[in-house]
């Protein structure tokens, strides 16, 4: 069944984009080419280069977590302070998914099908990668967070700043393949945290 309805309860429902078939990257510019957070080590999500995932899942088929970021938005950094580093949640997402880190307005170039992706102006403060609008469905809002499917098949996407507690339950109801057979709705009344007294579902500032 698929999913029309996602999140609702926590904060603006993702657009659910079936089918869209997705894409390798290939990086021209090594210095931009692995983000900061990619190339940390130590406990915590173990991130990768959208690249590094799609090699990775040519050996072991994983469904795709994307933290779509820009250096200046500020709830992106309290998100890798607070959320990212959660036990919890960095297990689940290291066991289930791929972890990627994608700066918004990186200058690298990406070709997928005979198309190529490109930073219109990279020179220009805050222009926007033709990916990352590709991504969010031209509707940019940092962080967001983007769900793939094994096969790099776009599940949704999913805007806003979330504590642990929020994160929590939409990672586990991609993870574990729920929202194929489950209304979002319905999980969440039953859904059972792991994280000690998780609060109260809010919308999050976008910004």
């Amino acid at each position: 069944m698929k999913t029309t309805k996602i999140i609702t309860a926590l904060l603006a429902s993702g657009l659910l984009l079936s089918g869209f078939v997705f894409f390798s990257q290939k990086n021209e510019s090594q210095s931009n080419s692995t983000p900061a957070a990619a190339q940390e080590s130590g406990e915590g999500i173990h991130w990768h280069t959208f690249q590094e995932a799609v090699e990775l899942g040519k050996k072991e088929k994983k469904k795709v977590f994307i933290d779509v970021y820009t250096s200046w938005c500020g709830w992106c950094k309290v998100m890798d302070k607070n959320t990212f580093t959660n036990p919890v949640i960095a297990s689940y997402i290291n066991e289930k998914f791929y972890a990627v880190k994608l700066d918004a307005e990186m200058k690298d170039t990406v070709r997928f099908n005979n198309n190529t992706f490109v930073n219109p102006s990279p020179n220009v403060p805050r222009s926007t990668h033709q990916l990352a609008q590709s991504l969010l469905g031209n509707k940019l809002s940092y962080p967001t967070t983007v769900y793939l499917d094994e096969d790099f098949n776009l599940i949704t996407q999913v805007p806003g700043y979330l504590q642990p507690a929020q994160l929590e339950p939409i990672v586990k109801y991609f993870g574990e393949n729920v929202y194929k057979t489950i209304q979002w709705e319905e999980y969440s009344k039953t859904f059972k945290s792991e994280i000690a007294s998780p609060p109260p579902a809010v919308t999050p500032p976008l910004h």
